[in-house]
C-alpha cells in the first residue's frame, strides 16, 4: 500500500491521468505472477513514470493477443520472480 501512495503522488504531483488494473502474467512455462498495471492515455505520459518506478512496458494489443485475453499477459520472455519492496 505504502508504494500505492508513493506512485499516487507522483502522478498528482507532474499531472499524470492513470488507471490501475490488475493482470495475471503468464510464461510459457506455465509460471504465473499477479501484476498491477499503471495505464496511461499515451507513450509520453508513461515515460516519467517508467523512469522514476522502473518496470515492464505492456501492451494491450500485443500482450492481450489482440485483446482476446482478459486478464492475462502472456508474456514470451524468461520468468524473473517480482521482487517485494521491503518498505
Amino acid at each position: 500500500m505504502h508504494n500505492l501512495i508513493l506512485i499516487m503522488e507522483f502522478c498528482e504531483t507532474r499531472g499524470l491521468n492513470h488507471l490501475t488494473r490488475h493482470v495475471t502474467a503468464v510464461w510459457p512455462n506455465g509460471k504465473q505472477e499477479h501484476y498491477r498495471l499503471h495505464c496511461f492515455a499515451d507513450l509520453a505520459s508513461a515515460e516519467p513514470f517508467k523512469d522514476h518506478f522502473g518496470g515492464v512496458m505492456f501492451d494491450p494489443k500485443r500482450d492481450r493477443e489482440n485483446g482476446r485475453a482478459r486478464g492475462a499477459w502472456h508474456r514470451k520472455d524468461e520468468y524473473k520472480r517480482i521482487l517485494e519492496a521491503a518498505h
